[in-house]
């Protein structure tokens, strides 16, 4: 075997035929090097074994109990429920099991068995809910070891993966270490193929640690060196065109029912004096949820239409896309404005694009909204001048690069919602200049929050019955998809059956991200359209469609979530005119996640979330559920881990200007990763 194993297909690895090969397919996995860089999400931690006095209600525990009462079986429907008691010398727990008869002929009574699994609260009795059961020994083993558990799709099971994984970490150390030796050394970072081995089968939590802090120093690293690359080498800094400020946009700002804030004229100030000075802009408005940060864009396509060029806004979503398009034929009717917008996107039929295509090239509109499908090979512009992305770190560097080549030297213009703390927006968007839109419009209502725990639902379900009876909707965000993945958090699939159970007079609807993007967009839509009351999601809806009429956040298992995450979470609510309140359950126990989840209700400042979310999280948390909507670096975490950005920043910095072009021997490896074709290696940002 040698390095070439790297480049084998997926089924190379024994037991892999066809149906599993696709199932990895689909999770993005084609060849045993994108096996290896699909790290977990998450650990499950095998503690010691405690005595059932330490049983409590939300905890993955493991106990040594003697089967003390006899085993029933009793089915309710389609569902089988087998049960019985387990004792040790300082007390009795419940044990259940659900759909697993066959138990009954292999456990037997008197005997001693180690269950694992998650503790819940039934009445007054502490119940172990569907535990694994494990042999002395076999346990033993597994204690003080952290297990991997890796993001997963349809036909996909976390022991297949496992199983994959360990016959092809064996062949890590064929894999190349990119870094030079000295920043090794002077960083102190452990070497590239025992950390790929550390991440994905730590041997403690120090492993674990190290391994992750070399992986995401390798991911900041190469993003900056690129970064820094692509804008030394990118295209002239003088523009296809130099657009002024226009009156009609003037006009427009002066007739809107509201006045813009200090700090969108501002903004709107610097993207006026960028496109004007007759060099390409390439700026990135940074916003807090509802700040205003749309408008701004559209007054600067306002500008660029009145020229008699074209502008294209790319949103990361369809439903996104298609309001924006909407609210622009609303503008243009009520105030009267130049636009001649089109929304293109993949649910466009065949026929339809070619028509649009057509009015794109001759010039007949000029604005163009919609998705990716604004930079296919197809889609060809007349006088492309002005390009925006919204939700801008949804896009790869390249995406944005390649939407700016649709036009001659266009002016960028990039949206985020994402409060990232400043020093932090200024390297990780190094190749744009940063403006802050730090103020709210007065006349919404802030956020109203509460933190409780889970006793509070039955409170929070009748709140949600009257929010619906006074014609407003609701989300509940959960953090996993079904059952299984994690044992000790609430799932969409069961948590819509059990609301739909509590509150059967609603319209209640799930949401999750293995749906097809089709059916996603189609449920965001009926819920804008408010054919459904309350929508139980992912956090899919982190981006999604502006709902002025939703006024309840309802998110569960809270303390999984990052604070900046939870934050983007509730900008879904708030938006409209009506009072939107935003509920907190935290199922943990621990103070921690109490005083940490307790910011949120004192503050809806993005920003200040952020600081206290950077000042909060250290480096080496496990990745966790909170990673899910977060700038996308697969081991990196950009609040935990603010201190080795900056080090990776400098580090490029200085690299750069004893090497301009990584063409020292030293650097040849990292200059192969950086140049990578863009499929490879393209960091969503």
């Amino acid at each position: 075997m040698n390095e070439d194993f790297l480049f084998e297909a997926i089924d190379s690895i024994k037991g892999i035929g066809d149906k599993t090969k696709a199932a990895f397919n689909k999770a993005g996995i084609y060849y045993i090097k994108d096996l290896l860089a699909y790290y977990p999400r998450n650990y499950d931690t095998f503690e010691e074994i405690l005595p059932s006095s330490a049983a409590k209600a939300g905890n993955v525990s493991a106990f040594r109990l003697r089967i003390s009462s006899e085993i029933t079986v009793r089915h309710v429907k389609n569902m089988s429920i087998l049960t019985f008691e387990g004792a040790d010398n300082e007390g009795v727990l419940n044990i259940t099991f659900f759909n697993q008869p066959y138990l009954k002929s292999s456990l037997k009574r008197g005997g001693w068995y180690i269950f694992r699994g998650l503790v819940k609260t039934k009445g007054r009795k502490l119940v172990l809910q569907q535990p694994s059961i494990y042999k002395q020994e076999d346990y033993a083993a597994l204690e003080g070891t952290m297990q991997p558990i890796y993001p997963l799709v349809s036909g996909l099971t976390n022991n297949m993966v496992k199983k994959a994984m360990k016959i092809a970490i064996e062949y890590v150390s064929y894999m190349k270490d990119t870094l030079p030796a000295e920043l090794k050394q002077r960083h102190e970072l452990m070497e590239y193929s025992a950390a790929l081995k550390d991440i994905h089968f730590p041997k403690n939590r120090d492993s674990f640690d190290m391994a992750r802090k070399r992986l995401a120093y390798d991911e900041y690293l190469l993003f900056i060196l690129k970064l820094k690359l692509l804008k030394l080498s990118g295209s002239p800094a003088l523009p296809k065109a130099v657009i002024r400020p226009s009156e009609i946009t003037d006009r427009l700002s002066d007739s809107l029912p509201y006045k813009l804030t200090t700090a969108q004229k501002r903004v709107l100030s610097e993207i006026r004096r960028d496109m004007s000075s007759g060099r390409v802009m390439n700026r990135l408005i940074q916003g807090d949820v509802g700040c205003g940060k749309t408008i701004l864009a559209f007054m600067a396509m306002l500008d660029t239409v009145s020229m008699g060029l074209q502008a294209a806004l790319m949103a990361p979503t369809e439903v996104l896309a298609r309001q924006h398009y909407e609210d622009m034929l609303e503008m243009t009717k009520k105030y009267d404005l130049p636009f001649k917008p089109v929304f293109l996107a993949g649910s466009v039929t065949a026929a339809q694009k070619k028509k649009i295509r057509k009015s794109i090239i001759s010039g007949e509109v000029n604005v163009i909204i919609g998705t990716n499908a604004l930079i296919q090979d197809a889609v060809e512009y007349k006088d492309l001048a002005l390009v925006i992305t919204d939700e801008q770190h949804r896009f790869g560097v390249r995406q944005r690069e390649r939407f700016a080549d649709k036009g001659e030297k266009c002016h960028v213009l990039a949206m985020s919602a994402t409060p990232i703390p400043r020093t932090l927006a200024i390297i990780l968007y190094g190749d744009l200049d940063v403006s802050v839109v730090d103020e709210k419009p007065g006349e919404r209502l802030p956020v109203k929050n509460c933190v409780v725990d889970t006793s509070y639902r039955p409170t929070a379900y009748n709140f949600i019955k009257k929010q619906v009876a006074l014609g407003r909707q609701v989300y509940v965000i959960c953090p996993m998809i079904e059952e299984g993945e994690m044992n000790d958090v609430e799932n969409v699939t069961d948590y819509t059956a059990k609301l739909s159970q509590i509150l059967p007079d609603l319209k209640i609807a799930m949401l999750n991200g293995k749906m097809k993007a089709a059916e996603k967009d189609r449920i965001m839509e009926d819920f804008a359209l408010h054919n459904i009351d309350v929508l139980v999601s992912t956090t899919v809806i982190e981006v999604g469609v502006n709902v002025p009429n939703a006024t309840v956040m309802m998110i569960e298992n809270a303390q999984h979530f990052g604070l900046a995450q939870l934050h983007q979470l509730r900008g879904r609510v708030g938006r409209g005119s009506e009072q939107s309140y935003c509920i907190f359950i935290n199922s943990s126990e621990g103070e921690e996640a109490a005083k940490r989840l307790d910011i949120l209700a004192k503050s809806n400042d993005g920003f200040v979330i952020a600081e206290e979310d950077l000042k909060q999280r250290g480096p080496g948390e496990l990745f966790g559920i909170r990673q899910s909507g977060e700038l996308s670096f697969k081991a990196g975490d950009i609040y935990a881990d603010s201190d080795l950005i900056r080090q990776a920043a400098a580090d490029a910095a200085k690299i750069l200007e004893s090497d301009p072009d990584l063409s020292n021997k030293e650097h040849s490896l990292m200059r192969k990763e950086v140049y990578l074709p863009v499929m490879e290696r393209d960091v969503t940002l």
